[in-house]
C-alpha cells in the first residue's frame, strides 16, 4: 500500500538522520492551516502543527487527527509512532481531542441503515463514506461481528469523494438498504436510483458532532473511535461500553 510505504519511508528517514524539527514555525503552520481552510471550506480544521517529519504537518479536524503535506493535496490517515520512545504520538492527541462524548440515545436512528446480527443486543453507530477505503477496511473487519445492531449513517465527504453522495443516495433508495450497502462496500456493486433521503441531514449531524473523518465509530456509552479498529479491538471496546451502559 502506497500510504504505508510512504509512512514507513518517512519514519525511517527521521530515525536514521536523527532529524528533530521544532513544531514552532508558527507562521508556516498558520499558512498551511489557511490553505487547508481555503481548499476544504466545509471541513472544520482546528489546528495545524509541524511534526518531526520534514514537510509533514499534523492536522486536527474536529475530533480526528490526520497528517498532510504543505500543499494540502495529500492526506495520511493513521498513527504516527516514535520508535525510539515506543510512543504512539497520534493516540495521545486523539484522546486529548475526545474528552466529550456523544449521547448515543440522541442520535436520529431513523436516518441510519439498521443492520441486525444475531440477537442484536449490543449497539454501535458508524459514520461511513461509500468511497472511503478505510470504511471498506472497517466493513471487512466487522464482517464477523455478531449479536449487534449496527446503525450505519452514510456520511459522504464531497471534498474527498465527489461521487460518494450519489452512491449513498442510491443505497438508501434500494429495496434492501443493508444488502445494497454490503454489496457496494465489499464487492463494489454500485446501485442506482434516487428518492427522498437523509444524506444531507447526516452530513449536518456529523458536522454538529465534530465528526470530520470516516469511518467514525460511536459506542453505546458515547465513546468515539476514529478510523478502522481491528475486529478484536472493536469487540473489546464494544463489550466494555455495553457493560458500562448496563450498570447505569
Amino acid at each position: 500500500m502506497k500510504t504505508t510505504r510512504l509512512i514507513t519511508s518517512l519514519l525511517a528517514s527521521a530515525l536514521c538522520t536523527g532529524t528533530s524539527l521544532a513544531a514552532g514555525d508558527t507562521l508556516k503552520d498558520t499558512a498551511v492551516l489557511a490553505n487547508l481552510r481555503q481548499k476544504y471550506p466545509s471541513t472544520v480544521f482546528k489546528s495545524v502543527t509541524a511534526t518531526n517529519l520534514p514537510g509533514i504537518y499534523e492536522v486536527v479536524m474536529g475530533k480526528n487527527v490526520a497528517y498532510v503535506e504543505e500543499s494540502g493535496r495529500y492526506f495520511l490517515f493513521g498513527h504516527l509512532f516514535d520508535m525510539q520512545t515506543q510512543t504512539d504520538l497520534t493516540e495521545g492527541k486523539i484522546m486529548a481531542e475526545q474528552v466529550a462524548k456523544i449521547d448515543f440515545n440522541s442520535l436520529p436512528l431513523k436516518d441510519a441503515i439498521t443492520i441486525v446480527r444475531g440477537d442484536g443486543s449490543r449497539k454501535v453507530a458508524i459514520f461511513s463514506d461509500p468511497d472511503c477505503p478505510y470504511c471498506k477496511q472497517l466493513e471487512n473487519n466487522i464482517a464477523n461481528l455478531t449479536n449487534v445492531t449496527i446503525y450505519l449513517f452514510m456520511f459522504p465527504i464531497d471534498q474527498l469523494h465527489p461521487q460518494a453522495k450519489t452512491k449513498a443516495v442510491a443505497v438508501w433508495c434500494s429495496a434492501d438498504k443493508a444488502k445494497a450497502w454490503e454489496g457496494l462496500m465489499r464487492r463494489n456493486e454500485i446501485p442506482t436510483g434516487s428518492c427522498e433521503h437523509p444524506i444531507d441531514r447526516n452530513v449536518a449531524l456529523a458536522e454538529s458532532l465534530g465528526i470530520n473523518g470516516t469511518p467514525t465509530v460511536i459506542l453505546p456509552d458515547g465513546s468515539i473511535i476514529p478510523g478502522a479498529p481491528s475486529a478484536a479491538k472493536l469487540e473489546q471496546m464494544l463489550n466494555q461500553a455495553t457493560g458500562k451502559v448496563a450498570k447505569r
